[in-house]
């Protein structure tokens, strides 16, 4: 098994490849992000992990990246390659596919407008 060194790392980002997503093209938007960081020679400061299921199956597919706590939804090959060059690269969130985020002054997840339900409360 691997261990990553993650000294240095600035972005880690979460691939959902649960069962809704994986129907939705997770591993498509997996390899589309990894190869987007590759090509970018972005693999010293991004850091990705394939996760099962996030909770968010009407959003499929579910990308989360930290430590800015964005939660982005119906993810595609293409929208996952633009989030590697606006958001990782750029430090510009993707306004348009974004469920959550995290609010620090506040110190909770907070909803972003979408068409996406809120879900049940825990």
């Amino acid at each position: 098994m691997t261990t990553w060194n993650l000294t240095g790392t600035k972005h880690h980002v979460l691939i959902c490849n649960g069962g809704s997503c994986m129907r939705k093209g997770g591993e498509e938007v997996t390899r589309a992000i990894r190869e987007e960081i590759a090509s970018l020679e972005l693999d010293g400061i991004v850091h990705t992990t394939r996760t099962r299921c996030n909770g968010r199956c009407q959003d499929a597919c579910v990308v989360i990246v930290y430590p800015e706590g964005v939660w982005y939804h119906g993810m595609t090959p293409e929208k996952a390659r633009e989030l590697v060059r606006r958001h990782l690269r750029d430090g510009e969130w993707l306004e348009e596919t974004m469920t959550y985020r995290y609010e620090k002054m506040k110190g909770f997840m907070m909803p972003k407008q979408s068409t996406s339900p809120l879900g049940i409360s825990k």
